[in-house]
């Protein structure tokens, strides 16, 4: 669970009923409840910043006032908790991934090789057009879903679309970055390289990249 560590309350979600999503429902669970356990702080490849660790619960007992909402729609919680993230997520794909262009130009235009800076280089050039092409269409349809989603529109295709193409494209984007970068993209200390290893999560967390083509298809085919 993100945030694990320093959370005072957690989002739970349990099974209260049949099988089924219309058996789940949503708690609130607060740190120091007997049989609620955090472990140590997971080691991960990157995101190092945003801490994760397991929660354990062994015999963990909640009044009913814990229960947030109705019983039984902990699993509807989810999905528009997910969708809203989705959003979330796409559009700090867009951030890093301007970031990480920031800092390919910015290195394409001071690294010297064979005579001049790197960046009058066609084919680097290429890698740097690359990207920002992918940025803009990323930037466009971060701004298009979240206009949709607030308006009551499209709370479910435009959020995976956008977090599918753009988790996708940020992981692109870095690795353009640490090719253009060359062997000092590979070193640690090196801000691409961090994002690099950062990036990666993104294509995973709320909803992999193939959920997210599930998702997108059977809308579509509903």
């Amino acid at each position: 669970m993100t945030n694990a560590p320093e959370a005072d309350v957690f989002m739970v979600f349990a099974r209260t009923g049949g099988p089924g999503s219309r058996g789940i429902s949503t708690f609130l669970v607060e740190k120091g409840t007997d049989g609620l356990r955090v472990g140590p702080s997971d080691e991960k490849m990157g995101q190092r910043g945003a801490h994760t660790a397991e929660v354990f619960f062994d015999g963990v007992r909640v009044p009913a006032d814990a229960m947030v909402g109705t019983e039984g729609t902990g699993f509807r919680t989810a999905m528009a908790s997910l969708a809203h993230g989705r959003v979330s997520i796409a559009a700090v794909c867009v951030g890093l991934a301007q970031r990480i262009l920031d800092e390919t130009v910015a290195y394409a235009k001071e690294r010297s090789q064979g005579g001049r800076t790197i960046g009058e280089y066609q084919l680097v050039q290429g890698l740097i057009a690359d990207s920002q092409t992918e940025l803009y269409a990323g930037r466009s349809m971060v701004l298009e879903a979240a206009r949709a989603y607030d308006a009551g529109e499209d709370t479910k295709l435009g959020p995976s679309c956008a977090k599918y193409y753009c988790s996708e494209m940020v992981g692109r984007v870095a690795d353009r970055a640490v090719q253009v970068y060359g062997g000092m993209g590979y070193m640690r200390g090196v801000a691409v390289e961090r994002f690099y290893r950062d990036v990666r999560l993104f294509r995973i967390y709320e909803g992999t990249s193939q959920i997210q083509q599930l998702v997108i298809a059977r809308d579509l085919l509903r």
